[in-house]
């Protein structure tokens, strides 16, 4: 596949991705709430900033290709295994977190994304402890943005308990 080719499949899908979203957000309602926005408001916000995103990538691809860019080396490419640990963390939290919450789930995203950004680093550790660490980072994280999102701006988000703490 050329490089230019390449580039343009990259501006498709972002324009994909922008088409998504914008049916998604087309979902939900439009009800203004504090200081007249409601909560679609961000993600078209998202969606027009990926589909311009997506139309100068289309535009760039088609007048001579990405400015700038260095070469591809074919020896260098992916680093499958921190997009693997990457991933599972992302799909944990999606399957968790109403059965966990909140915290719980995106400490678990957390320490398996910093397992995926620290083997692609070439630091292998799989201890216990490295994994307990990497998890208490994740609840020093998670438990303050939860209580700054349910008790001090009224957003529900999914808990482990019903009293809006855990």
């Amino acid at each position: 596949m050329s490089q230019r080719t390449a580039q343009t499949l990259v501006g498709l899908a972002a324009l994909a991705a922008g088409g998504l979203l914008a049916w998604g957000a087309s979902g939900i309602p439009a009800d203004a709430g504090y200081a007249g926005v409601g909560p679609n408001f961000l993600p078209w916000l998202v969606t027009v900033a990926l589909l311009l995103c997506g139309g100068w990538l289309l535009f760039e691809a088609s007048t001579g290709g990405f400015r700038h860019m260095e070469e591809a080396d074919d020896e260098e490419g992916g680093f499958w295994g921190g997009f693997v640990w990457v991933s599972a963390g992302l799909l944990a939290n999606a399957a968790l977190i109403e059965r966990v919450g909140f915290i719980l789930s995106c400490a678990l995203c957390f320490m398996l994304a910093v397992r995926g950004f620290k083997s692609a680093q070439g630091r292998t550790d799989r201890s216990p402890l490295s994994f307990v660490k990497d998890f208490l980072v994740g609840l020093a994280i998670a438990a303050p943005v939860y209580w700054m999102f349910t008790q001090g701006l009224a957003i529900n988000l999914p808990g482990l308990t019903g009293t809006g703490w855990l």
